[in-house]
């Protein structure tokens, strides 16, 4: 492969280049380094009319000798003429590169697969570039984000002030923009880690909250958006347990139902005109009753003050279906009481009649 000068002036930079940020004090360091070793890497350029070359990849390189004053620069010339073996060619040149954003590569795997010249598949791009067809996807929907969030978007993982991983993003991608927007932003001032993020979106793809609730949220920071949904998280488990225990109680009352319409039967109803022989002597249905009853109520155990005091974080319009669930329950358990308070008194009376 030929390696020859060519002079700065003829050569011009390719302004459809995928790679388009640069950053002054990384620029800063490539001009000291060929300063004191020399450039080390050859720019690569492609001819154009007029015995002037374009600019294939190498732009940072370029700028930096240009900016040092160099006369000429050494350069790789290629005959390459279709335009999108160029374009894919840049695009690996600078995903081998340091400086290379996220955003830049959503825009560029973007346009190869949606400009009318290029048109590709995720798949020939994963095959040509080496990277997961996921990959592309996600890098992709980083453009779903406005242009205040694009412009906080850095690589790697490292959470900073200001600043948006890609990790942080991906799970707000399918929010509506109204909230996907300004919560990346709270997120970013707020050194929001990823596992807060997740738990956060789901509070916000909750469809039993209401739009209007989800908007007074947006005013929160990342730690009070956090606490609130811990809040609507154990209120959502403590639900499920009510239920649990509702379904629990109905299966065992159905249950006890059966067993007593099966000791009607054994002991002969009056009602059907059927008798039996007398059983042998067993223990009373109402001893039976009371002794299922018994041990299917658990011992009483006053209510914990974290758990007493949640009641204040259920959302206004929750208020009104939990309050009812509650009355539904003390019904219940006053018509219980009504029925067993009878039998006490029964038993009562009819131990003062033995005295």
């Amino acid at each position: 492969m030929d390696i020859v000068e060519i002079k700065i002036g003829l050569i011009d930079e390719d302004t459809a280049q995928p790679r388009y940020q640069f950053d002054e004090d990384a620029l800063q360091e490539l001009m000291n380094s060929i300063e004191e070793l020399g450039l080390l890497s050859p720019i690569k350029v492609r001819p154009t009319d007029g015995g002037r070359y374009k600019i294939i990849y190498g732009n940072r390189r370029y700028k930096a000798c240009k900016t040092l004053g160099r006369e000429t620069i050494p350069c790789i010339v290629s005959n390459a003429t279709d335009e999108m073996e160029i374009y894919l060619e840049q695009i690996a040149e600078n995903l081998t590169r340091e400086g290379f954003s996220p955003i830049e590569e959503a825009e560029a795997f973007h346009k190869l697969l949606n400009d009318p010249k290029f048109r590709s598949s995720t798949k020939f791009l994963s095959g040509k570039l080496g990277k997961t067809e996921a990959y592309i996807k996600n890098k992709c929907e980083l453009l779903k984000f406005g242009n205040a969030v694009r412009k906080l978007i850095v690589a790697g993982s490292e959470i900073r002030k200001d600043k948006l991983t890609e990790d942080q993003l991906l799970p707000l991608k399918d929010l509506p923009m109204e909230y996907r927007d300004t919560l990346a932003l709270t997120f970013a001032r707020d050194e929001t880690p990823v596992t807060d993020i997740k738990r956060i979106a789901k509070l916000f793809k909750d469809e039993s909250i209401s739009d209007g609730l989800k908007s007074k949220l947006l005013y929160k920071s990342g730690y009070e958006l956090l606490e609130t949904w811990s809040t609507f998280e154990h209120n959502r488990k403590e639900r499920a347990k009510q239920e649990a225990l509702r379904a629990e109680q109905a299966r065992r009352a159905a249950e006890e139902a059966a067993r007593d319409d099966g000791d009607d039967e054994e002991n002969g109803d009056p009602d059907s005109g059927k008798t039996k022989e007398p059983a042998a002597p067993k223990e009373p249905a109402i001893q039976g009753k009371l002794r299922k009853l018994a041990s299917s109520l658990p011992p009483h155990a006053p209510l914990a003050d974290a758990v007493a005091s949640s009641v204040e974080a259920i959302p206004p319009e929750e208020r009104e279906p939990f309050a009812r669930s509650v009355d539904e329950w003390i019904g219940n358990l006053e018509k219980h009481l009504e029925e067993w308070r009878r039998i006490r008194e029964s038993l009562s009376t009819s131990a003062s009649a033995g005295h």
